[in-house]
C-alpha cells in the first residue's frame, strides 16, 4: 500500500546534531517521502540494493523506469539475490526484468546481485555479482559483470584479475556507442566474518565499445584502476563494508563514499587517467556521515551520501566539504540509531527533482519529492 511520510514528522525525527537545512541546499525542496512498491518478486529475493532510472526505451525496458535489483533469497541469505524488477512510475505496476540463473558461466562463484548496476543508452543493463552459497563471505565468489539486452537475456559476462566482488553504485560517462563505466570492488582479500580490515578495494575504469540494440554485445576497450588501497572488510550482517558510493562529475572528478573511513573522497582526472590516483583526496569527512554508501549528485552539484548507521541523506558541497544538510528518509524506530541499516541505493528522478530509494526493512521502492 502506498503511503505518504510527511515531511515534519522526519523533521521531528531528527538528530540534535543535524544543521537546519541550508537554504539553498537540494534537500530543503524536499518535502515528502512516498512508497511506491514492494521490490520482492515471486521468488522471494529480498534485500534491495541497486536504484537506476531507464534512460532509454528498449525491448522490456521503458524510459523512466526503474529497475531495482535484490541481494539476498527468499531465506535472507546475502550474496544469492538473483531479480532485477522494473517499476513504472506512473502506475507503480512491477514487472520482473530479469531472472538470472544461480550459477552462471564465466561468473565465478555464482550470482548474487549488488549495488552496482547501470543501464547505457543503447538499452543494455550492466550489474555486478558478489556471490556467496551460504550468505556469508566465508564461501565468496569473485563474481562479475553481467551485460543483459534489453530483453533481460544474458548477453555477455566480464570477470578477470582486476574484478572481485563489483560493489557500489555505478558511475557512468555515456556516449551511446562508447560508454565508461567506473564501479567499485570491494572483495580483494576479503575472507571470512571476523577477519581484520584490509585496504585492497579498488575502482576500475572500463571504457566500452557499445553496439546498437540487437548487434551483439558491448565489448571491452581498456580497463584501468583509477583507485586503489581503500579500506574493506567482511561483516557479518551486511556482509562486506567498502567503497560503495560513486559519482562523476562533469569536470572528469570521480567522488567515492569511503564507509569504512567515514568519509567521500575525490578521484581527479578520472576519465583520463592512465593510472591510479590511489585513496583520492579527503573531500568530506565525520560529522553527519555514518558510513556512507551510495552517491548522487544533485541538480546544483551537491552530492548526496546516504548513510549506512542511520536513516539520513547527507548533502555534501563538493567544493568545500562542508556539510549543508541532512534528512531522515528512513524514521524506522525498529533500528537504533532510527532506519540503521536499511539504506543502500538511490538514484534522481528523470525531472531531477526528486530521488528514488530503498528500504531494506521493508524491501520497498520509495520516492523523495
Amino acid at each position: 500500500m502506498a503511503s505518504v511520510i510527511s515531511a515534519a514528522l522526519l523533521a521531528a525525527l531528527t538528530l540534535a546534531a543535524t544543521p537546519a537545512l541550508a537554504a539553498d541546499s537540494f534537500l530543503s525542496t524536499v518535502h515528502r517521502h512516498t512508497m511506491l512498491a514492494s521490490t520482492v518478486p515471486a521468488n522471494g529475493d529480498q534485500n534491495p540494493y541497486a536504484v537506476v532510472v531507464v534512460p532509454v526505451s528498449s525491448g522490456k525496458l521503458h524510459r523512466g523506469d526503474v529497475l531495482v535489483d535484490n541481494f539476498n533469497d527468499r531465506s535472507n541469505l546475502q550474496g544469492l539475490g538473483t531479480t532485477i524488477l522494473a517499476m513504472d512510475p506512473a502506475t507503480r505496476g512491477v514487472s520482473t526484468f530479469a531472472t538470472l540463473p544461480r550459477h552462471l558461466a564465466g561468473c565465478p562463484g555464482g550470482v548474487g546481485l549488488t549495488t552496482a548496476m547501470a543501464v547505457l543508452r543503447r538499452g543494455y543493463v550492466v550489474v555486478g555479482s558478489l556471490p556467496s552459497s551460504d550468505g556469508t563471505t566465508a564461501t565468496k565468489g569473485p563474481g562479475c559483470l553481467i551485460v543483459l539486452d534489453g530483453q533481460g537475456t544474458v548477453a555477455a559476462v566480464l570477470a578477470g584479475a582486476d574484478i572481485d566482488g563489483p560493489w557500489g553504485n555505478m558511475a557512468v560517462q555515456d556516449a551511446g556507442a562508447r560508454a565508461t563505466l567506473f564501479v567499485s570492488m570491494a572483495g580483494f582479500g576479503v575472507g571470512a566474518p571476523g577477519q581484520a580490515m584490509v585496504r585492497r578495494a579498488t575502482v576500475l575504469r572500463l571504457a566500452l565499445d557499445v553496439p546498437a540494440a540487437g548487434a551483439g554485445a558491448p565489448a571491452v576497450l581498456g580497463r584501468t584502476v583509477v583507485a586503489d588501497s581503500l579500506a574493506e572488510q567482511a561483516d557479518r550482517s551486511v556482509f562486506v563494508i567498502g567503497p560503495t558510493g560513486l559519482a562523476l562529475a562533469p569536470d572528469g572528478t570521480l567522488y567515492v563514499s569511503d564507509a569504512i573511513e567515514n568519509r567521500v573522497v575525490a578521484i581527479p582526472d578520472a576519465t583520463t587517467r592512465t593510472g591510479s590516483a590511489g585513496t583520492g583526496r579527503s573531500v568530506s569527512a565525520g560529522g553527519l556521515l555514518r558510513r556512507p554508501l551510495a552517491l548522487a549528485q544533485a541538480p546544483n552539484g551537491d552530492l548526496l551520501a546516504v548513510n549506512g548507521l542511520d536513516g539520513e541523506v547527507v548533502e555534501i558541497d563538493p567544493a568545500t566539504g562542508r556539510q549543508l544538510a541532512a534528512q531522515w528518509v528512513d524514521a524506522d524506530r525498529a533500528q537504533t540509531p532510527p532506519g540503521s541499516g536499511d539504506l543502500f541505493g538511490i538514484a534522481l528522478t528523470p525531472d531531477r527533482r526528486g530521488f528514488y530509494y530503498v528500504e531494506d526493512e521493508n524491501n520497498m521502492l520509495l520516492l523523495a519529492h
